[in-house]
């Protein structure tokens, strides 16, 4: 059990690092699995694995077209502000 900190932090207890194989200012991905479940894994490089997840779930899949819609509105939003 760990408690959070004012700054949102946790401690991970030792067993749980040792057993991630995690050492000091090795990074962690929190994964929400559909179940509602929390997953912690060790991640050494960042893969599209250890990102799932972490914005999110679609409610349904999108096509190619839509998903470069998106990006290209992304873009625009960060290059002009909204």
């Amino acid at each position: 059990m760990s408690t959070i900190t004012s700054k949102g932090q946790i401690t991970l207890p030792l067993v749980i690092r040792r057993h991630l194989g995690l050492d000091y200012n090795d990074r962690v991905a929190f994964v929400v699995e559909p179940s509602g479940d929390i997953r912690v894994r060790n991640v050494k490089y960042p893969d599209i694995q250890s990102l799932r997840g972490v914005a999110g779930v679609l409610k349904k899949p999108l096509l190619f077209k839509e998903m470069r819609r998106v990006a290209e509105e992304d873009r625009l939003n960060k290059k002009y502000g909204k």
